[in-house]
């Protein structure tokens, strides 16, 4: 026997001494399959360094031996004219790409067509003559080719379109409509068939088996030889063929390891009885198949699964009752939760460890996880949308509404009729009074802005799903996007999908929910945070609901507690408007002691449910003038409001009057955080006595409290200092942080709790000065959304209208609200330096929504801070960047 030619089958493995390289890649599998011991079909390889050089000849009788051994296994002879064993050629390249065509159907002569049409049927067999035609027609055209024949090669060329479509086989596009196609010929015989073809190949093709078979080999290696794209790295690969509609106990099929979208260790695939494939047939579902053959393919199915460590696709052909397998290869098209659950089940048995689970997840594909998805079935016919800038992934079902208030009413009235009360907003953009009803909401569609525009943060943070469009435009009570057009209280369906595009369907969609615990979600968190060290997530959490959710997907503690969204519930807004709008001390007064009271409710609740872990509370950020009314119907709505119980009804003009009186030209730079503190003291004071009050009810209940008060927008030591510290002038007393708290210990009585004070960091002012600024605060929090603001020059909500031309002149390396900037990371690594210097056990966390993308995670590892804090839905993709880094920073030293 030839040393270059390979034999393998169920029994016998090609030895691993034999070099890789010289079976090809389709060999390599081949042999893959003979490894596992898998009932695959038999075969023979002649390998790379002899396949550009066959002598047919030469090979005649090692060939004939082992076409012997195959006909044995398979139970039919090749060329035999009752019941001939048919063989495919595959020209095994070690190149992933190649343009080569398998070839089918090898031993479809004159005398044995009718032997093989009594088994199939006449018309299938002469089609499967035109299937061997297709592929050696094209060898002969490569041929022509590579000889400068192109008179010949033309003529070829053509016959093969012909055939392509005489078998269905659709035609490239670039193909398409170049010339109006003539009528298809009368279908012939297989006959026939290889009587008008014969003279296209070398004489004798079609009269005998081995004749075909040896000048079919002949020819493919002198194409080989001539063919610079072989450079002698390719091999021939041949097998028989069987068929799933060759006799009475029949069927072809294929099948997925298991569910490609649950990730349930089941087969999911089809089988079809009596046929050569599943084109034009009806397919029974995999787990129906005979027992004997469905323990089978179980087998065949796990082992390779833990083989490879993956999810494969399996197909296969029982032909008279036995079973072989044709292919196996990869799955492109599976759930995240498909994945995670084979890894589990991998851990679980030992054949993986959990470092090689937790690797083996990309961060942001867990996105998939954690929100809904369409079943892209029930959407096949509907009208729909694509483009815009993803905001906040998942898909979102509801009628549409242009403003909070005509949302807030319908969604009311629905639920009051026991009707579906799914919502969706649809605005040009959000403001602060909008939260609420992004909140109930099951997404939002904006104008402007982009990923990190204010409508997308807050859909982050409560779980909906934010789309932005600058096509998107509204006109009274209909909107477009392009020629897409809907009417507000019609309902849409929005797909934003973390990888590709976004989609807006008009219509009802099917969704499929998440479910964390069924998905394998909780366990695979579980199993990040056993590989954490230092470096820890936290949450974004405005209420204990979202506590409770980002403490069950993992998070350590609060880093982000925005109190002035607490501020916009429906039973609060028009309490804080009279706070600010009043010029009376006494009302002002009683309206922050109804805030107090509601305040402590929302942080008591919080640090109730993170007992014994951090929760950093900022005080109030945002301007004064966002809490204000914005249209003439909220204005109209507070004007009632604020005459209840008075004689005297305020006038619009007044109220009008003081509210324009907060407007700012500039307020993110304006009138807000800190400043607010120094102008209104009354405001901070009454939030941080609340979060005393929630912190000593909780001591007293036992619960174990770490309370950490967060001064935002400083710009120096100074602001720090007084807002902490307090201070006394002459006919003033500032009351800081620390002289509240001192207060209320004293009237309770109790011992002094332990907290912190500490500020965020986002301007660059503050990163400059944060040696000083450590002196006053014992923890730093880095606001990146206004740090890249400031430190860029750039409004996150007005980058999106011009970064594609940014982008398309390379002149900004992607989105610096999604990717923290060069510059910005500079400022970062400073200033946690210089606090460092200052006080050394000085803890410091990002808490922008920088903090869920893994490159800034490793980043903020690698600069020496303690933590990142993002929404609760973003709490697992940090978890499981921070267990990566951390994995990846172990076998480094181990190296």
């Amino acid at each position: 026997m030839n040393s270059n030619i390979h034999f393998f089958s169920q029994s016998n493995v090609i030895p691993s001494k034999t070099e890789p390289e010289l079976l090809g890649i389709r060999g390599r599998q081949a042999n893959e399959f003979a490894e596992l011991t898998f009932p695959i079909l038999p075969g023979f390889i002649l390998d790379t360094e002899i396949a550009s050089d066959i002598d047919p000849k030469g090979i005649k009788k090692d060939v004939s031996e082992l076409l012997g051994k195959c006909a044995k296994l398979v139970g039919k002879k090749y060329g035999d004219s009752a019941n001939p064993m048919l063989l495919k050629v595959v020209i095994s390249s070690n190149l992933a790409i190649t343009t080569y065509p398998t070839l089918h159907n090898f031993g479809l002569v004159k005398p044995t067509i009718d032997g093989f049409a009594k088994w199939v049927g006449a018309d299938f067999a002469a089609n499967e003559v035109l299937f061997l035609l297709n592929g050696m027609m094209a060898i002969e055209e490569r041929i022509k080719e590579l000889e400068g024949k192109t008179k010949e090669k033309n003529e070829i060329a053509e016959k093969i379109k012909l055939i392509k479509r005489m078998l269905g086989i659709k035609a490239p596009s670039n193909e398409l409509h170049q010339k109006e196609e003539k009528p298809l010929p009368k279908k012939k015989s297989a006959r026939e068939y290889m009587d008008e073809y014969a003279k296209y190949f070398p004489k004798g093709f079609f009269d005998d088996a081995e004749s075909q078979l040896l000048i079919t080999l002949g020819e493919i290696s002198r194409m080989l030889k001539m063919d610079e794209q072989n450079d002698d790295d390719t091999a021939i690969l041949i097998q028989p063929m069987v068929y799933g509609n060759y006799g009475k106990d029949s069927c072809s099929g294929y099948f997925f390891s298991r569910n490609v979208v649950t990730g349930e260790k089941k087969l999911q695939g089809n089988f079809y009885r009596g046929k050569f494939n599943e084109i034009g047939s009806e397919g029974h579902e995999i787990n129906k198949i005979d027992q004997s053959h469905l323990k089978q393919l179980e087998k065949i199915a796990w082992t390779l699964e833990d083989k490879f460590k993956e999810i494969r696709q399996v197909r296969f052909t029982v032909e008279n009752g036995k079973l072989w397998l044709i292919e196996q290869r990869l799955v492109d098209q599976k759930s995240t939760q498909s994945d995670l659950k084979l890894l589990l089940d991998l851990a679980k048995r030992k054949i993986v460890d959990k470092s090689y689970v937790v690797k083996a997840i990309d961060p942001l594909r867990l996105n998939e996880i954690l929100h809904p998805v369409i079943n892209m079935s029930s959407v096949k016919e509907f009208k729909s949308w694509k483009g815009g800038i993803a905001g906040a992934p998942g898909a979102a079902i509801g009628r549409v509404y242009f403003s909070t208030e005509r949302l807030l009413e319908a969604k009311k009235i629905s639920a009051q009729q026991g009707e579906d009360d799914r919502c969706i907003l649809v605005a040009n953009s959000s403001f602060a009074e909008d939260v609420k009803a992004i909140e109930v909401s099951t997404g939002v569609l904006t104008a402007e802005g982009g990923y990190s525009a204010h409508a997308s943060v807050v859909a982050r943070q409560y779980g909906k799903v934010s789309l932005v469009s600058p096509d998107l435009k509204i006109k009274g009570n209909k909107a477009t996007l392009g020629e897409f057009g809907f009417s507000e209280g019609e309902y849409i369906t929005v797909n934003v999908p973390f990888y590709g595009e976004s989609t807006v369907y008009k219509g009802v969609a099917e969704l499929i929910e998440p479910d964390p615990k069924s998905s394998g979600l909780l366990d695979f968190i579980d199993l990040s945070k056993s590989f954490l060290k230092s470096f820890h997530v936290r949450c974004n959490a405005d209420t204990p609901k979202d506590a409770d959710l980002a403490l069950s997907f993992g998070a350590d503690g609060v880093g982000l507690c925005r109190t002035e969204h607490m501020f916009f519930k429906q039973d609060r807004i028009n309490v804080f408007r009279d706070m600010l709008l009043s010029d009376d001390k006494k009302e002002r007064q009683k309206a922050l002691d109804k805030l107090e009271v509601m305040q402590r409710e929302d942080f008591y609740g919080i640090m109730k449910v993170m007992e014994g872990k951090e929760v950093t509370i900022r005080l109030l950020d945002s301007p004064l003038h966002e809490f204000m009314p914005h249209n003439n119907d909220e204005l109209t709505a507070y004007i009632e409001h604020a005459s209840k119980g008075k004689k005297t009804k305020p006038s619009k003009a007044e109220i009008t009057a003081r509210i324009d009186a907060l407007h700012e030209f500039n307020p993110m730079l304006g009138h807000r955080g800190c400043r607010i503190a120094v102008s209104y003291p009354e405001i901070y004071a009454m939030q941080v006595k609340a979060i005393f009050e929630a912190a000593y009810k909780l001591r007293g209940e036992k619960i174990d409290v770490h309370p950490e008060i967060m001064v935002p927008i400083v710009m120096n030591f100074s602001e720090l200092k007084l807002i902490a510290y307090g201070k006394k002038i002459e006919g003033k007393n500032y009351l800081g942080i620390v002289d509240i708290e001192e207060a209320l210990r004293n009237e309770l009585k109790v011992k002094e709790l332990e907290y912190k004070i500490g500020t965020m960091i986002e301007l660059p002012a503050a990163a400059l000065g944060a040696g000083e600024i450590a002196k006053y605060g014992r923890f730093f929090s880095f606001g990146t959304n206004d740090l890249t603001q400031t430190t860029l020059g750039i409004s996150r909500d007005d980058f999106a209208a011009f970064m594609p031309d940014y982008t398309l002149y390379d002149l900004i390396d992607g989105n610096p609200f999604s990717t923290l900037d060069k510059r910005v990371k500079e400022l970062i690594a400073l200033a946690t330096a210089r606090g460092h210097l200052t006080r050394p056990d000085l803890v410091c966390g990002l808490c922008g929504e920088h903090g869920a993308n893994p490159a800034n995670v490793r980043f903020c590892m690698e600069a020496g801070l303690n933590y990142v804090s993002c929404s609760p839905y973003s709490v697992p993709i940090a978890l499981l960047a921070v267990a990566q880094a951390e994995i990846e920073k172990a076998e480094k030293k181990t190296a």
